[in-house]
């Protein structure tokens, strides 16, 4: 048994003692001389930490498959002939490739690293990695049933999403020269190889016997190891946050005019919500926050927020990172601002 398999099996054992002891808690007296757990703010990031766990989760274990299959069964020659390496053909395949992968931003992170291991121009992939989110049918869908008496935001939201991921992508393509990714090897092998040679041969040969479908798994494994982990740790501090940030002091932060940019920014990035739920959260400040401020929150949070900060962390260098996070607000709020003045009414 591989290091590997190992660290799966330990994060699948924690996990699921987490979701059985939070379940039970309710049920047993395991909080005896602990009065301190049984406080309404820790039951509430207790439920907001399940809750966006499992929203999650199938959207990460989504991203790791289609990533592996991308390595397993995708040729590098096959993503290098079919992406354009021209600016504007890679922008726009980038993003519109989003309609064809339903993937949220927790499973775009493993999904874009590896295309573009495999080859993928780096502005391309910047496109895909901030438009994919929302511009998918799945998010399309949800936006529309949350707003479906003020149509206007729902493409306002899949306009600007477009307009922000051409721009961002086009600075990369004109300013980035070196590779952001954290890891130049196409896969996990080679670092298994210098932990343990006869432990990385005997899985390669037993993938061999496998045949694609066990590289594929295996592939899919190393993926939620490699990222797992910064998502839970990414949810267990949006958790935390969303359980001790007053309500009341949102609703009157809704009141300061242009402030409300930076709140609905900042609100976006810290409750890392799903961008296949946000869509109702915003409806519901629909009457608190102006028409520009929830169009903020629709943008820039799938594009980044503070687990997905995390989870390209766990494969891009931090300067990248930091560019990137700083581009996604001044461009989302500025577009904001500007679709604002020009189209709401």
């Amino acid at each position: 048994m591989t290091r590997r398999t190992v660290s799966v099996a330990a994060i699948s054992l924690a996990l699921l003692a987490v979701l059985l002891l939070s379940g039970l808690a309710g049920k047993l007296d395991l909080t005896a001389g602990l009065s301190f757990l049984g406080t309404e703010e820790v039951q509430a990031f207790k439920a907001m930490f399940i809750s966006l766990f499992l929203e999650a989760f199938p959207y990460l274990l989504l991203g790791a498959f289609v990533s592996s299959i991308l390595q397993v069964l995708v040729k590098d020659e096959w993503i290098q002939r079919v992406i354009p390496r021209g600016p504007i053909g890679g922008m726009a395949a980038g993003s519109l490739l989003g309609l064809l992968l339903p993937i949220c931003e927790c499973g775009m992170v493993p999904v874009v690293r590896r295309l573009l291991r495999k080859g993928m121009p780096l502005h391309a992939g910047v496109a895909f990695l901030l438009a994919g989110p929302i511009v998918n049918p799945v998010v399309w869908s949800a936006t529309w049933a949350a707003f479906r008496l003020y149509p206007a935001m729902v493409y306002a939201r899949m306009g600007l999403a477009l307009l922000v991921a051409f721009t961002i992508s086009g600075l990369v393509y004109r300013f980035v020269r070196s590779n952001p990714l954290r890891e130049a090897a196409d896969d996990h092998e080679p670092l298994l190889a210098q932990g343990s040679s006869h432990a990385w041969r005997a899985g390669r040969e037993q993938r061999a016997r496998g045949g694609k479908l066990a590289s594929i798994l295996d592939h899919t494994a190393n993926e939620l190891v490699d990222t797992g982990k910064y998502l839970v740790l990414g949810i267990a501090v949006t958790a935390w946050i969303q359980a001790t940030i007053p309500r009341a002091w949102l609703m009157d932060a809704g009141q300061e005019g242009w402030a409300t940019y930076g709140m609905m920014l900042g609100l976006a990035y810290v409750s890392s919500l799903c961008s296949t739920s946000d869509a109702f959260v915003a409806a519901s400040f629909a009457g608190v926050f102006p028409a520009g401020a929830l169009l903020t929150f629709l943008v820039a949070g799938p594009m980044l927020d503070f687990k997905t900060t995390l989870l390209l962390l766990s494969g891009f260098r931090a300067r990248f990172v930091l560019l990137l996070a700083g581009a996604v607000a001044v461009t989302v709020t500025g577009g904001a601002m500007l679709w604002a003045h020009w189209v709401f009414p």
